[in-house]
């Protein structure tokens, strides 16, 4: 990633060219121009790049639109406010997964969340959430962990008393979820996400397991057939290097089981236990890419999507920078901005990341304004986290199509939150392949039906 010296000297009659980096996206023909502040972006033929004229056409749109765009990434960057919640109602799993960023006595040990306190926590986050966000729009309330369905009763009172004033998920290993659990969720509307980390049970158990060793694969393809027809729910898988070579043949397995979403997450290394297994960048980049290109050919064969949620994100995060759904690609982060997570004590942390990590407690639901907490120094060094600060991404062309991430492996792997997280490589990849897509006129392949309508086009050159 460079400057264009060229470019910048030969400008147009409107004055100098903007800062432009010059990506080489891998494309036969054509190159990207990014305006790394704003996200600014561009498609170029190579055999016009040494042409000041097609240069200068983009820098002429940019500075017309430059001061919106910079308004928009301000406003997305720094002045959202907390909108989600992930909300663990117990400390406790039955599962032992390789690279679960939740200490392991916590979740052999750990406490549960009593129906009371349920009921009260939910009453003080609607409390909140009414304070701020626009009327008609409900707040969201995932159900995270460890395994939420492990204090399933009291969850479920909290989904019933509060169904007109949340919108609830669930993610779940699916050992517990039966037919009532599932006509209770779906009947109710609930988003249920699901685990999967391979398309055969020797593959998905070598991470994924019980205490006592045994795998729950068989658990989670019973869920999917329960599930079958659903819309409201998607399964994600974690890649590591138990199951990079078989992610194309995932993707098609659960294509044929009409998953409508899945996310391809790699391994966040928060804990030692992770970094073990995280399957190193250029191994995962190839991989990932494979397994969205089949879940093309499966869309071009059937006429029926498998989205890739994560992706899809960064797709969108490339052509309306505001209208990303995931915020972990943005730098700051979503943790402490645009979500919260709350433990069953009613300890707050920026993000279900840093549960585990006892300096990041900012305070307790029951005893402190949310406001307040959300100005604490625990949360204020995570939603702190620019890129600007960080050697490397300050002067990188897609920092804002990455973000950086993870804050919470930044700080425990690399020592601090002025550091990259994992993935660096792997991240610049990713938005290369994109960029691909993009001039091959593929990319609305890969991104769910109807996401740009309430987007409004600013600028779009032949």
């Amino acid at each position: 990633m460079s400057l264009i010296p060229a470019a910048k000297e030969e400008g147009s009659a409107a004055g100098p060219l903007p800062p432009f980096h010059t990506i080489d996206i891998g494309h036969a023909t054509h190159v990207a121009l990014v305006e790394p502040d704003t996200a600014f972006w561009g498609l170029v033929r190579k055999d016009r790049l040494a042409d000041p004229t097609a240069v200068a056409q983009l820098g002429d749109i940019y500075r017309v639109q430059a001061d919106g765009f910079a308004r928009e990434m301000d406003m997305l960057r720094f002045h959202l406010r907390p909108s989600a919640v992930y909300f663990n109602p117990t400390e406790r799993c039955n599962l032992n997964c390789s690279y679960c960023y939740i200490p392991e006595d916590m979740r052999r040990n750990g406490e549960h969340m009593t129906a009371a306190a349920m009921l009260d926590a939910l009453e003080r986050l609607h409390t909140y959430f009414r304070g701020h966000m626009p009327e008609g729009r409900l707040p969201q309330v995932i159900f995270h962990g460890a395994e939420p369905l492990i204090n399933r009763r009291v969850v479920f009172a909290g989904i019933e008393a509060f169904a007109d004033r949340f919108r609830f998920g669930v993610q779940t290993n699916a050992t517990l979820l039966d037919d009532e659990a599932v006509r209770f969720l779906t009947g109710h509307g609930v988003g249920i996400g699901l685990s999967l980390d391979g398309p055969e049970a020797e593959i998905a158990d070598r991470t994924r397991r019980r205490w006592n060793g045994t795998g729950v694969y068989d658990h989670v393809v019973r869920a999917m057939e329960r599930l079958d027809g659903y819309a409201g729910y998607n399964v994600i898988c974690t890649m590591t290097t138990e199951n990079l070579p078989h992610l194309t043949e995932l993707v098609a397995f659960l294509h044929a089981h009409r998953v409508p979403a899945c996310m391809l997450n790699v391994t966040r290394c928060t804990l030692p236990g992770a970094r073990r297994i995280n399957g190193g960048d250029e191994a995962m980049a190839g991989a990932y890419i494979a397994a969205l290109e089949r879940t093309h050919e499966l869309y071009r064969e059937t006429g029926r999507k498998l989205v890739v949620a994560n992706f899809a994100n960064i797709l969108i995060a490339i052509m309306a920078p505001t209208a990303r759904r995931l915020m972990c690609d943005i730098s700051p982060c979503g943790g402490g901005r645009s979500f919260f997570a709350l433990a069953p004590n009613g300890d707050l942390f920026p993000c279900s990341e840093f549960i585990g990590l006892p300096a990041f407690n900012g305070g307790n639901l029951f005893r402190n304004p949310i406001d307040d907490v959300l100005a604490s120094p625990p949360f204020k060094l995570v939603s702190g986290r620019k890129v600007e600060d960080i050697a490397g991404c300050a002067t990188c062309g897609i920092r804002h199509f990455c973000g950086s991430p993870c804050p919470a492996e930044a700080h425990e792997m690399n020592g601090g939150m002025n550091r990259k997280g994992a993935f660096c490589a792997f991240y610049e990849e990713q938005v290369r392949y994109a960029l691909r897509l993009i001039a091959d006129g593929r990319h609305e392949d890969f991104l769910w039906d109807g996401w740009d309508e309430d987007a409004e086009t600013l600028y779009s050159i032949g």
